[in-house]
């Protein structure tokens, strides 16, 4: 019955197919190895901090802090690391440092794709738009939607809708699809919301959902404009 209803939808004529990748938007691989590279690095560097908070030694959950302590824990004689446990942590070590050789090179070719590509350098001539972000919103096609409307709800950055007895009440942004760009989007512009203080906040477009509701509420109302702006 499945395989019957697919056979009978797809000979509709306003069925809509997903679209096959051109070799511009080839990128979209590098973004998805970078995700994992990323999960993966984070994941040894928590695995190492949790090996050494066994023996009482508690250490900043960042890739800098690893790379700084680790070695001068392993050369300290008079700490109460073991030997065996002294052999395996160069290893998990390595394979910290294998990792951000390939992010940092990923990123390489992202920021040489950003300056040949017409397109990615307007993108990220907006205000909380990095370049991971440019790269990842052409290479999906995220832009060619009917309008800026259809763009922001791809994202998940427009409220839920209830309408109940001619009614209709606002929810929360619904979050749906595409987690990588909104999480992108957000953290761009927690950056600009951030990096703006007093003043500069208050004569900003950001000055007015920040003296009406609370940051957060007002970087989810920035990514909403810049979802808008990159249509």
């Amino acid at each position: 019955a499945a395989a019957e209803a697919i056979c009978e939808a797809v000979t509709r004529p306003n069925m809509r197919f997903v679209s096959i990748k051109t070799p511009e938007q080839i990128i979209t691989a590098f973004h998805r190895a970078l995700t994992g590279f990323v999960k993966s690095r984070t994941a040894q560097i928590n695995q190492i901090r949790g090996l050494l908070a066994e023996f009482g030694i508690v250490l900043p959950p960042d890739t800098v802090a690893i790379s700084r302590h680790v070695p001068a824990l392993l050369e300290d004689a008079e700490n109460c690391l073991t030997m065996p446990f002294r052999q395996l942590r160069p290893i998990s070590n390595e394979n910290v440092k294998q990792l951000s050789v390939h992010i940092e090179t990923i990123e390489a070719v992202s920021n040489e794709h950003v300056g040949n590509d017409e397109l990615c350098r307007k993108i990220a001539t907006i205000s909380g738009i990095a370049i991971l972000t440019t790269t990842a919103i052409v290479s999906t096609g995220s832009i060619g939607f009917k309008n800026r409307r259809q763009l922001a709800a791809w994202l998940g950055l427009v409220p839920r809708q209830c309408f109940s007895v001619g009614k209709n009440t606002l929810g929360s942004i619904s979050k749906r699809d595409d987690v990588y760009i909104r999480t992108l989007l957000f953290h761009g512009a927690k950056t600009v919301s951030n990096a703006r203080k007093g003043r500069q906040v208050q004569e900003s477009w950001l000055g007015r959902p920040v003296s009406r509701r609370n940051k957060n509420v007002a970087t989810v109302a920035l990514n909403n404009k810049n979802a808008r702006v990159l249509w």
